[in-house]
C-alpha cells in the first residue's frame, strides 16, 4: 500500500487509515477479540495509519488499539488521535451507558470540552497511558466547532510548541464542516486537515474553499466518511446520512449514484472510495471497520479499476459537476496515477 508524508513533515500515511471509532464500541458492543483481529487484519493488508480519539467509547478505543499494535515496532506505523474532549470520572460512578454519545459502554466518565494549552497537555498525556506508546505522530483538534477562538488561541499555540520540541510529529484539525477547517490552514501552520463527510459522491463542500486553500499552502488532507454515515453503502429507504435517516432527495441522488456504478460493473462502494483521491491535496482515505471481513473488503474495492467512462456519466448526468477532478482509472497502488488539474 502507498505511503506519502503529511504536509512538510516527515511523518507517513498509508493511502487507507482505519478508523477506530467503532473499537470504541460506537453504536453497538464489539468484543476486544474483534477488535484486536480488526487491527490485525488492517496491518495485514499494508495499513500502517491508525486513527482514535478519547471520545471514542470513553477511552475504550485507544486501550484495545494500543493493545492490538502493542509488540510492533513504533516507528512501523503512525499513531493519531485527537484533543478537545477531557474525560473526567462520572460522579455517579457510571450508572448507565454512554449511548447518548453513540457509544455502547457504561457511562464511567463524562466528557468536558477544553481546548485550553493545559487541557491539551493533559489530554494527549491521558492518552499516552491509554495507548501504552511513548508518543503521538499526529494531534489532532477534534470538533472545535462551538469554541473556534480558543482552539485557534490556546490549543494550537500548545500543539506548535510540542510540535517544534518533536514531542508530535504533525498537528491538524478534524471536523464534519469544511470552512473553520479552511480558516485553520489560513491562519495556522496546521498539517493536516482530517475532513468527515464533506469530500464525498454526495458532497463535495470540501472543494469549494479547503481544499484548494490546502493546496496551495501544502497541507495535506485526510477524508473520513465517504460512505456518508453508510448511505453510499447500500442506498435503501431507512439509509442514514450523517448519523440520520437520508432525506429523500439525498437518497434518490445516491440511488442514481448507484445505477450509474451498477451499468460499469463497479461497486458504489468502491468509486466512494476512490473518488477524494482525484484530488491532489488528498493523502488518504480514513474508513472505519468492526471486523476483519471489513478491512479486507475496504483494500479490496479500493483496488478495483474504475473506468473513466464512470466518472464521465455521473458527469453527463449531473451527478457530478464538471469541473470536480476525479482519480485516474489506474488503482492506487499499481502505479502512480495523474490527476486532473483541481
Amino acid at each position: 500500500m502507498r505511503t506519502t508524508r503529511l504536509g512538510g513533515t516527515a511523518v507517513p500515511v498509508s493511502e487507507v487509515a482505519l478508523g477506530c471509532a467503532a473499537l470504541g464500541n460506537l453504536f453497538q458492543p464489539v468484543t476486544d477479540e474483534a477488535a484486536h483481529a480488526t487491527v490485525d487484519a488492517a496491518w495485514d493488508a499494508g495499513v500502517r495509519t491508525f486513527d482514535t480519539a478519547p471520545h471514542y467509547g470513553l477511552g475504550l478505543s485507544e486501550r484495545r488499539l494500543g493493545a492490538a499494535l502493542r509488540g510492533r515496532p513504533r516507528d512501523t506505523y503512525t499513531l493519531s488521535t485527537k484533543v478537545g474532549r477531557l474525560l473526567v470520572p462520572h460522579p455517579e460512578g457510571g450508572a448507565g451507558d454512554d449511548l447518548a454519545n453513540g457509544f455502547a459502554v457504561p457511562a464511567t466518565h463524562r466528557r468536558v470540552w477544553d481546548f485550553s494549552a493545559d487541557g491539551v497537555l493533559r489530554s494527549l498525556e491521558a492518552s499516552l497511558e491509554r495507548l501504552g506508546v511513548d508518543h503521538i505522530d499526529v494531534a489532532l483538534l477534534h470538533d472545535p466547532d462551538d469554541h473556534a477562538e480558543q482552539a485557534l488561541d490556546e490549543a494550537y499555540p500548545a500543539l506548535e510548541r510540542l510540535r517544534a520540541e518533536g514531542v508530535i510529529g504533525a498537528i491538524g484539525v478534524g471536523m464534519n464542516q469544511s470552512a473553520l477547517p479552511a480558516r485553520f490552514v489560513r491562519e495556522t501552520d496546521v498539517d493536516v486537515v482530517l475532513l468527515a463527510g464533506r469530500y464525498t459522491l454526495l458532497d463535495q463542500d470540501g472543494l469549494t474553499e479547503l481544499l484548494p486553500e490546502a493546496a496551495a499552502r501544502g497541507r495535506s488532507v485526510v477524508i473520513g466518511g465517504v460512505f456518508n454515515s453508510g448511505l453510499l453503502t447500500a442506498p435503501r429507504p431507512g439509509a442514514t446520512y450523517d448519523y440520520a435517516p437520508a432525506p429523500q432527495p439525498v437518497l434518490d441522488r445516491a440511488l442514481r449514484l448507484l445505477e450509474v456504478c451498477e451499468r460499469h460493473s463497479v461497486p458504489l462502494r468502491a468509486a466512494a472510495l476512490r473518488f477524494p483521491f482525484g484530488h491532489h491535496a488528498v493523502a488518504s482515505v480514513l474508513t472505519g471497520a468492526r471486523s476483519p471481513h471489513e478491512v479486507h473488503d475496504t483494500v479490496e474495492q479500493l483496488a478495483r479499476p474504475i473506468p473513466d467512462a464512470l466518472w464521465d456519466e455521473l458527469r453527463a448526468e449531473g451527478l457530478l459537476d464538471p469541473g470536480i477532478p476525479v482519480p485516474a482509472a489506474t488503482p492506487p497502488g499499481d502505479a502512480t496515477p495523474s490527476k486532473e488539474p483541481s
